[in-house]
């Protein structure tokens, strides 16, 4: 079976857990075998893991005829795509775009990130979906999160093909409850026009259902997972402290409750002075945040270091005694299973999905920071309790595959085509 899948984030270059599970589904789909997955991003890098899928950028698809040789196209874009594939596009150019800023190959510029004009891009990356819908053979449509509806739907009116959309997160979580106007129609748009959508949660599913008027039976729960971790990653040194370490990683906005992760360091350090807290990560909430534990009277315990990425995040794990994840409303949360997976015993929310199918580890209430203080506490306090949830979080973490996921959106993939892959 073929599938053509539209995502934001491709491994090494994220910005979030998009990335992370859109990777690790991928992965998992190609293990199951018989998948042929051709999957879309706006700015490929040349770095992206091969072999079990065919990217193509947004940015290398012209929308505008250019005439240009192979070998011209070769040095533009030769490290990140077949120049033949761009070609192939070529062919399939539906209208004239040459009104808009286009570069020398006919293509529009995309960030790769998340930037001011965030709407303006991914209006572009609709635009480019119907050249590549039109060029590329597929049986299904993938849409993964808000921002690639609008491709999806229009690949899905070019082609007449089943479109599947992937909620990783809904605009109520990332705002608290108060959603955007304008995210929240691009979102519902993309649920009334997909044939079945995926959540990465029951609570997702309730949300779906329950705020956008989503009838239950288009709806289905696929549970994230983890990919298991090399033997450089899993054997990484722990760097000396003769202080216990804390830590947060992840996103420092609302939606991820990090105020409820300071004032319970605070707490803690009132039983226990020889504690230090990291927050890892970046966001609109950093400044508040360092505000806070300052006023905290806590700063000489916090430490901020920015946004981690690739082999940094699991230094920080190795480096940890414990990891918290006290978001307020988190879709799934994938974070904690790879501090499980590295041996760190984990925190998390009860308002998170990842909670649905975690055993080995404690949850509490978001706002219960002193719940969350004594469970800290505890982990730091008390070896056998650290090491039980350490041995039997790494035991559990190694059933949750990405290939079991695999197969029940494969098994979606069937329902929706009537195909069977063979």
């Amino acid at each position: 079976m073929k599938a053509l899948m539209f995502g934001w984030e491709f491994p090494p270059h994220i910005l979030g857990g998009l990335g992370t599970a859109s990777y690790g589904l991928t992965k998992g789909m190609h293990a199951n075998g018989n998948m042929d997955i051709t999957f879309v991003i706006p700015k490929p890098y040349g770095d992206e893991e091969k072999g079990f899928a065919n990217i193509i950028g947004a940015c290398n698809t012209p929308v505008a005829w250019r005439d240009v040789n192979l070998d011209y196209v070769e040095s533009r874009i030769g490290n990140v795509m077949n120049p033949q594939t761009y070609f192939d596009l070529r062919d399939h150019i539906y209208a004239d775009f040459n009104y808009m800023r286009l570069n020398d190959l006919g293509c529009i510029e995309f960030s790769g990130k998340y930037p001011d004009n965030i709407l303006e891009e991914i209006n572009n990356y609709s635009i480019v979906a119907g050249v590549i819908a039109r060029t590329v053979p597929f049986d299904v449509i993938h849409s993964h999160d808000w921002l690639t509806y609008p491709a999806g739907i229009h690949a899905k009116n070019v082609t007449g093909k089943p479109l599947v959309i992937h909620v990783h997160a809904s605009e109520f979580d990332r705002s608290r409850g108060k959603p955007n106007p304008t995210v929240f129609g691009i979102e519902k748009d993309g649920m009334n026009n997909a044939d079945h959508i995926i959540t990465v949660s029951e609570l997702t599913r309730r949300t779906v259902i329950d705020k956008y008027g989503i009838d239950p039976g288009k709806v289905t729960t696929v549970h994230n997972a983890v990919i298991p971790l090399s033997d450089d990653l899993l054997n990484l040194k722990k760097k000396e402290s003769k202080d216990k370490v804390i830590t947060f990683l992840g996103r420092i906005t609302m939606q991820k409750g990090p105020e409820y992760f300071v004032e319970s360091a605070a707490k803690v350090l009132q039983k226990n002075k020889n504690v230090r807290f990291v927050m890892a990560g970046g966001g609109d909430m950093e400044a508040a945040m360092i505000k806070l534990a300052a006023k905290r009277n806590i700063a000489d315990r916090f430490h901020f270091t920015g946004f981690l990425r690739g082999k940094e995040v699991y230094q920080m794990f190795r480096d940890s005694d414990v990891y918290v994840m006290p978001s307020v409303s988190e879709p799934f949360g994938i974070s904690p299973l790879e501090a499980m997976e590295m041996g760190v015993p984990s925190i998390i929310s009860k308002q998170s999905g990842c909670a649905e199918i975690l055993t080995n580890v404690i949850k509490t209430d978001y706002w219960d920071i002193d719940a969350m203080a004594d469970a800290m506490h505890a982990l730091i306090s008390y070896p056998a309790l650290h090491n039980e949830l350490r041995d039997k979080g790494i035991a559990e973490i190694h059933g949750i595959t990405w290939e079991k996921a695999g197969k029940k959106v494969i098994d979606i993939y069937k329902n929706v085509t009537g195909l069977r892959v063979c």
